[in-house]
């Protein structure tokens, strides 16, 4: 929401001042006029950056699941006859998110103002998904929006259990790793300081392998602090990089082709592809316009980057077959299906069946990913714990044999 210093005249030939809140100026206007008869000026009052610090919402303000879960209850509630600002109210009752609550309860008192349900969420929650904004807004368009929240309920809920995939898929080694440098930080700092010590009373020649754990032990206890400071300097530069031009288009690229989970990315960029494409022409969104919003939500910066590149061609007269024909990433399956969806003029129908076919390769992809990672972290931690052991008892045997 948008807020309007105003100054008005009232039905008693007062001159009042006030602040409103609407979506853009002509609303805060109609707001005004039910309250005024006269209106002398409207101003938007514009926010300092200590005042959007202190509304900025940290963090994801709400998941896939719950927008599903809202989606469901929209569809469920209009079914019955329901007015759409009374269905946000009686929603925005039984939501426990508050950023989604916040945003339905002043949703509908914009609507209840002649405002449209898409432009008023958009301003009361810029976070809403694009996806989700474009879509309500074509069943608006078209007169079908009951239609518009079942295939976004099918949208979200689809999206969530692929965000629970890709979670699984790291969860594990992330795990590992964690617990690995949490004991090595242990065995480093406390355990072989206190070997050394007792090595060093028994004197003798040590071993190598013994030698190079003491050099380690002895590395990480006095300049701790500094790998510290370096891990953090490197996390930062990366986060920077990442986040420009060049450095978007290299990790994005690192990402579809890196092993094992370059593949799942693929699939699972082909999915979205798929899903959100289906979901944007069901809801009566033109060919050009839904590749544009596709390209929007599409989380690998590449594949993004080629899907937005489609636009002009689209509207110049090319077919979606010959757009995807130039990317360098997309399946050749999903190429030549959607060439033969618009060829037959089914390609939202098309689009769906692809989207389902590369969930299910991408659930294979996830379960072959598992059983090669499982493995190769068993083996990881069996040498990485294998040496600490023979670096230890080694010296023992060692001195004993001298003896």
């Amino acid at each position: 929401m948008i807020s309007y210093q105003y100054e008005a005249v009232s039905k008693d030939g007062a001159t009042v001042k006030g602040v409103i809140e609407a979506i853009d100026k002509y609303n805060a206007v109609d707001k005004i006029k039910t309250r005024y008869p006269v209106i002398i000026s409207v101003e938007e009052i514009k926010e300092t950056g200590f005042d959007r610090f202190l509304h900025m919402q940290l963090g994801k303000a709400f998941t896939t699941k719950e927008l599903s879960l809202m989606c469901s209850q929209f569809k469920i509630i209009l079914s019955s006859g329901v007015i759409i600002d009374e269905c946000m109210r009686m929603i925005s009752k039984q939501t426990k998110n508050k950023t989604l609550k916040t945003m339905l309860e002043k949703t509908a008192d914009d609507v209840s103002h002649g405002a449209s349900i898409s432009k008023a969420m958009k301003a009361n929650c810029p976070k809403l998904p694009v996806t989700f904004l474009e879509t309500i807004r074509a069943g608006e368009i078209s007169g079908n929006l009951e239609q518009s929240f079942t295939t976004l309920e099918t949208y979200f809920e689809k999206s969530y259990k692929i965000e629970q995939k890709m979670s699984s898929v790291m969860t594990y080694p992330i795990f590992v790793i964690v617990v690995a440098v949490i004991v090595l930080a242990v065995i480093m700092t406390v355990v072989i300081p206190k070997l050394t010590a007792v090595f060093d009373e028994l004197g003798g020649e040590l071993p190598a392998p013994t030698k190079l754990l003491m050099g380690i032990s002895d590395f990480f206890t006095q300049y701790w602090f500094v790998m510290a400071i370096v891990i953090i300097l490197a996390v930062i530069i990366f986060k920077m990089y990442t986040h420009s031009e060049k450095g978007k288009t290299w990790w994005s690229q690192v990402m579809l082709t890196m092993p094992v989970l370059g593949h799942i990315n693929v699939l699972r960029g082909a999915e979205q592809f798929a899903d959100t494409m289906n979901a944007l022409l069901v809801a009566g969104l033109p060919l050009a316009e839904s590749i544009d919003v596709t390209s929007r939500v599409m989380d690998n910066y590449i594949l993004s980057q080629e899907v937005h590149a489609m636009v002009e061609k689209i509207q110049t007269g090319s077919s979606l077959n010959e757009c995807l024909s130039k990317s360098a990433y997309f399946p050749d399956i999903l190429k030549e299906m959607a060439g033969v969806g618009e060829a037959t003029g089914e390609l939202e129908k098309t689009l769906g069946t692809m989207g389902v076919y590369y969930s299910s390769e991408a659930d294979y992809a996830v379960g072959k990913a598992m059983s090669k990672i499982e493995p190769t972290m068993l083996i990881f931690l069996a040498v990485f714990a294998g040496y600490i052991v023979i670096a230890i008892y080694l010296p023992m045997f060692t001195m004993y044999n001298s003896m």
